[in-house]
């Protein structure tokens, strides 16, 4: 009977990254963004963007970096969410 061999040990991965974003930096303006309306018998379009945004569901709410690309996204689905400032 042939003999067997060991198989090596896995390598074990580094520790995932922190993502950008994730912490608010001295100086960073968020915004709250809390989905008001249903993406129900909507244009997929403004599905697609409120998940892009991170919003999953009804009366879900997230605090977003401002920056102009969120701006615009925000500014598409202006009717079914409600934006505030972070203070």
């Amino acid at each position: 009977m042939p003999e067997m061999k060991k198989k090596a040990p896995k390598a074990r991965r580094a520790p995932a990254k922190k993502r950008p974003g994730g912490s608010a930096a001295a100086g960073e303006k968020r915004l709250r963004v809390k989905q008001v309306k249903s993406g129900i018998g909507h244009a997929e379009t403004y599905r697609r963007t409120l998940r892009a945004l991170g919003l999953r569901h009804h009366q879900h709410e997230i605090a977003v970096r401002d920056t102009p690309s969120v701006r615009g996204m925000l500014n598409k689905v202006r009717h079914l969410v409600q934006v505030r400032e972070e203070a």
